[in-house]
Order: C-alpha cells, then structure tokens, then sequence
C-alpha cells in the first residue's frame, strides 16, 4: 500500500472547500435540481448463457458482458451476466443452472431486454427438448419482464458448413424465438468466427480469446442498439 502524504487530503478539503462555495453562489435550487431533470435511468439487460459469456479461457472481465459496460455500444445499459459454464437450455451446467434457472433467478420485471446466447452443449439432446425448452425460457423471461426486448443469438459455428446437429438447434432457436416474439440472430448465417477462427479462438479451439470476446462484443452490441433507441 502507498502512503500518502498529508497535503495531499488537505489539498483534497481545500478542493471541497471550494466546490462548496460555488454551490452557495449559484440560484437556489439549480444545483439540486439540474442535473436531475437530464438523469435517464440505465437500462437493464440480462445475458443469459453459457461460456462464451462468461469468459472462460481469459477471464470474466474480459468477456463481452463487461466490456459491454465500458464500450459506445453499451451506453445507457446496465448489463448483469447470468451465464454459467456448460449450461444450455437443456443441458445443466455450473451450479445445475439451465438457461431457464438464469431467467427464473435474475430476470426481473425492471429488465428492459433479455438477451439468450447458445448454446451448442445442448448437442446430443432431442431437437424436440431443445426447442420446447428454449421456449419455455423465453416464455418466462416475457412474464417476468413484460415490456423487456428479447433477443435471441443462435450458436456459432467455428467450420463454414455447420454440424448438422448444430444446424438443427440453430433451426429450433429460431423458431422459439418468432413464437415468444423475439428477436433472432443467427451467427451460422452471418458467418461469425469461421473466417478468423486462428485469431478468435483460443487454443482449447472452443472459447473466444480477447479478441474473439471483442469480435462478439462488436456483432451481439450491434443488436443491442436498435433495440434501446426503439
């Protein structure tokens, strides 16, 4: 730890001391009340997902939720992660968490958009669970935050011809998502990855690198405006 010199908390009172004049000087009440009355409120978006979310394989600052925090791209939110490791919307994961027990413990009625991102360790299950367990989620996100925006990201795939396992979870992703009326982003059809994956992804050759948690920050935050503007 540091130590700081004394002049350096009397500089800091002198400094307060100061700022305590101005406000005397001006009009009552224009200190009080200005800067409220321009105050817009965050709004609150809730990441539902799995590890791609959460910064596996660098670190949970590093993962595109918290760099959403300090980016353009994520001003006027307020962003809080609830992905788990190796969670999908049926598969559990971290703490036995599924995609729907992130909706059911962290969506609340102030959330302004829910955004679902995911999840290909739900490969090896039935279509059918797949999709009726996603709508289920985003049903549920809807009830518990009726006003909030959902946005649903598919599963990126890594190879420029999708596993066709994988091809059919994006394909049931998206069609809970026209049936809860949300929103759905498919990163097999715009390409994600799969052109820079020397440089995206680490070497686990699964999990983003920091450039990779940049690269989604860019495309999933692109989203993300239109919906606050709207």
């Amino acid at each position: 730890m540091l130590f700081r010199p004394p002049l350096r908390r009397h500089a800091g009172q002198l400094v307060a001391a100061g700022s305590a004049a101005l406000l005397l000087a001006l009009p009552a009440g224009s200190a009080a009340h200005a800067p409220l009355a321009n105050a817009v409120p965050p709004v609150r978006v809730v990441v539902v997902g799995d590890s791609l979310s959460t910064g596996h394989g660098t670190s949970p600052q590093q993962a595109w939720p918290a760099l959403l925090g300090t980016d353009p791209a994520g001003a006027g939110l307020a962003v809080l992660n609830a992905a788990r490791n190796g969670s999908g919307y049926v598969r559990p994961g971290d703490d036995d968490g599924t995609f729907g027990t992130q909706v059911e413990d962290y969506v609340t009625p102030d959330t302004g958009i829910v955004v679902f991102f995911g999840s290909e360790n739900d490969l090896g299950y039935p279509a059918d669970d797949i999709g009726g367990a996603a709508l289920a989620a985003m049903h549920r996100a809807g009830e518990l935050a009726p006003a909030a925006r959902i946005i649903v990201v598919g599963p990126p795939s890594y190879l420029p011809t999708p596993d066709p396992a994988l091809a059919e979870i994006n394909g049931r992703l998206r069609e809970a998502a026209a049936e809860a009326g949300g929103e759905y982003v498919d990163p097999i059809a715009e390409g994600w990855i799969s052109g820079d994956v020397a440089d995206l992804i680490g070497p686990d050759q699964d999990h983003p690198t920091v450039d990779g948690q940049h690269y989604l920050l860019e495309h999933i935050g692109s989203h993300l405006g239109p919906a606050v503007r709207s």
